[in-house]
């Protein structure tokens, strides 16, 4: 079953400032494609599953809400920090909205771009995802 994992990243403090390594291994299990960042955002993100690609969304700076759904059930949380990642697999619907004004929402993907990966409609993603 897709699912999605909401993560608190391990930072390290010391004389010289904060060090928040991500070893990918531990949050993800495949290899990463492509990575891209948002920001200046001005309306929500998202809003879309995807049929093949998994994702890794980390919150950089500021906060933002995100909205997921796993065909069945909606989870909405708070990322507040720059310590606060989720994993997303395929076929999970993801929404960021509400973004602070210095937000930067960092994605590490599976795949590389393909518009045809994409459901972007509501409703065919809850009748693909149909148990």
């Amino acid at each position: 079953m897709n699912t999605f994992e909401f993560f608190k990243l391990p930072e390290f403090n010391d004389d010289k400032g904060t060090l928040v390594p991500i070893e990918l291994k531990n949050f993800i299990e495949w290899q990463p494609k492509r990575v891209y960042y948002a920001l200046n955002n001005k309306t929500g993100r998202g809003g879309h599953a995807h049929r093949k690609e998994c994702e890794l969304f980390i919150c950089l700076k500021g906060e933002m809400t995100v909205k997921l759904h796993d065909g069945s059930n909606w989870r909405t949380e708070r990322l507040k920090s720059p310590l606060d990642a989720v994993r997303v697999d395929n076929m999970i619907w993801h929404e960021f909205t509400d973004f602070s004004g210095d937000a930067i929402l960092l994605a590490v993907s599976s795949t590389n771009y393909d518009s045809n990966d994409y459901v972007r409609d509501l409703e065919q993603f809850l009748k693909e995802t149909k148990k």
